[in-house]
């Protein structure tokens, strides 16, 4: 058993979608995260600190700590700083999301291919006027997001998922969400950090913009032929990491 949970384990830090100096500050968090070198609920030194003991770019720390908390490893609270959340005796839950690990970035774009077209002419079809007004707030919400990548990230989720609710369709609404988390594993925060400048931001929030007057104004055409474009430079983005 112990075999299967360090296994498992290591899957939390392992990933082709960082660089190979992320992947070694990565190794060597993780190593004393689990060793409790850094104990449960304990705070993390800060990015400088790290960058400077381990001999790299602090943006490189900062991403490796973007992987961590992807992988709920740590947890970050602003304006404290970055503390461990992970447990030795406990999987973190990673039974339930054993699909999601084992979810590479490109097979995450597939499943989102096949789903999120269908899924938003059901929403166009199917959202109540209540919900296309949650659905504005959430886009005007986003709209205020320039610069933090995390906040962005969050955003978007709450975006689909509200698609994803507007269907009426409970099962495809619950196979989203385990997207929405072989998103959050599949490293994209990460990517996005090195991807998404505020320029792009801005790309992507007058996108959103259009998907939600397609929706608001009920037509399915425009807004599935939206998203099947949008993902199409969702897979742009991914290639753009070698």
């Amino acid at each position: 058993m112990k075999a299967e949970i360090d296994q498992i384990t290591s899957q939390i830090i392992t990933t082709h979608s960082v660089g190979a100096t992320v992947q070694i500050v990565l190794d060597r968090l993780f190593a004393k995260i689990k060793s409790e070198e850094y104990p449960p609920d304990t705070r993390l030194p800060s990015e400088r600190a790290l960058a400077s003991e381990i001999g790299v770019a602090r943006n490189t720390v900062r991403e490796a700590l973007d992987v961590l908390e992807a992988r709920n490893v740590i947890k970050r609270r602003p304006g404290s700083g970055s503390f461990v959340t992970y447990r030795s005796d406990d999987e973190n839950g990673r039974e339930d999301n054993s699909v999601a690990l084992e979810t590479s970035p490109l097979d995450h774009l597939v499943v989102r291919g096949i789903l999120e077209p269908e899924m938003v002419r059901l929403a166009v079809i199917n959202m109540t006027p209540r919900e296309v007004r949650e659905l504005e707030q959430l886009m005007s919400k986003i709209e205020g997001v320039h610069t933090d990548v995390a906040a962005f990230v969050k955003c978007e989720e709450e975006i689909y998922r509200k698609i994803a609710e507007g269907t009426r369709n409970p099962l495809l609404a619950s196979c989203y969400e385990l997207t929405i988390e072989a998103c959050r594993l599949s490293f994209r925060t990460a990517l996005l950090r090195r991807h998404l400048t505020p320029k792009r931001i801005l790309e992507y929030q007058q996108r959103y913009n259009t998907l939600f007057n397609a929706i608001a104004s009920r037509d399915v055409e425009r807004a599935v032929e939206f998203i099947k474009l949008h993902l199409i430079e969702e897979q742009k983005l991914l290639l753009q990491q070698d």
